[in-house]
């Protein structure tokens, strides 16, 4: 059996697939994100109790399959540590690390709105912007292991195509300026709430307010979903995504999301009959159900043997 982990900031989740692909979820534990002993010894525990053949890790960060080296920046025991093959060695089993992303990707590809699909490009809409892509039901690994990353690079428009005047700019975590995560997390929305009327509002009172009529929050979105179906059409125009699953906090918004595709549908190369922005099955469980995929198809080409 392929134990699983969904390693969050806060809390680690575990799990495991049936004999008929059924991710059955186990305990949830708080990530012990500074200590990488303490991190050990819950894996270990895990390992032990289920009698687990290798471990497959979900994780908000990427590996780098050339040098070995994970870059976890909401858990900084892992942060800068060749994690998969320290923990293999740890344990003595094999280890296989996963984006959250990716992990998602592979589960809506695979079970969820992505199924019977040849391309499957599922995006993250919460603190942060992030994507992974599914091609015939294979993970994309690019190099460096960063594939389907649409959130860094400094490609906004400040201007949002001539709608706003001297916004001023955004500094995204990775060090650019004009990222679409910076912009278009939940955390972006509420930066740009502060550039275009001066006060603060958290992104769940800008979407209530938006509900509600209120013009200045209905800016806000306007000019959020315009930035946020720029950037993805171009996405959909480079990677032929067929569906584009949408996990993270701001999916919980399915109006957010119909305004979304349909500026992305108008602006598209191919045509869309049908929405292609729409929200993930697996937006709650996604990094634990890929995890599981991965892990096993990881298993059958003998990439994760002992």
């Amino acid at each position: 059996m392929i134990l699983c982990y969904d390693i969050g900031g806060s809390f680690m989740r575990s799990g495991w697939r049936d004999k008929v692909g059924t991710m059955m979820e186990g305990h949830a534990r708080p990530t012990p994100a500074h200590s990488w002993a303490s991190f050990v010894d819950v894996i270990k525990e895990g390992a032990s109790l289920s009698s687990a053949s290798a471990v497959s890790l979900s994780i908000a960060g990427f590996f780098d399959r050339d040098t070995g080296i994970a870059t976890v920046a909401n858990v900084p025991c892992l942060d800068g540590r060749k994690v998969q093959d320290e923990l293999s060695a740890e344990l003595g089993l094999p280890v296989l690390l996963t984006n959250d992303a990716d992990c998602f990707a592979l589960a809506e590809a695979h079970c969820g709105v992505g199924v019977g699909k040849e391309v499957v490009f599922g995006v993250i809409l919460g603190t942060g912007v992030g994507g992974g892509l599914v091609v015939n039901g294979q993970l994309l690994k690019g190099h460096g292991g960063v594939a389907g990353e649409w959130g860094h690079g400094p490609i906004v428009d400040p201007t949002c195509g001539g709608l706003i005047e001297d916004f001023p700019a955004i500094s995204c975590g990775c060090g650019h300026v004009g990222c679409i995560d910076a912009i278009c997390s939940a955390r972006g929305m509420e930066k740009l709430h502060v550039g275009l009327h001066g006060t603060h509002k958290s992104s769940i009172q800008i979407t209530e307010g938006w509900h509600a009529g209120d013009e200045d929050c209905g800016v806000t979105i306007e000019i959020f979903c315009e930035h946020l179906a720029r950037a993805l059409t171009v996405m959909l125009n480079a990677l032929g995504a067929d569906v584009v699953p949408v996990s993270g906090g701001l999916a919980s918004e399915p109006a957010l999301l119909t305004k979304i595709d349909k500026r992305v549908r108008e602006m598209t190369l191919a045509h869309y009959a049908e929405p292609v922005v729409v929200p993930g099955m697996f937006a709650r469980n996604g990094g634990l159900v890929g995890a599981g995929i991965a892990g096993q198809q990881a298993q059958a080409t003998g990439r994760l043997a002992a």
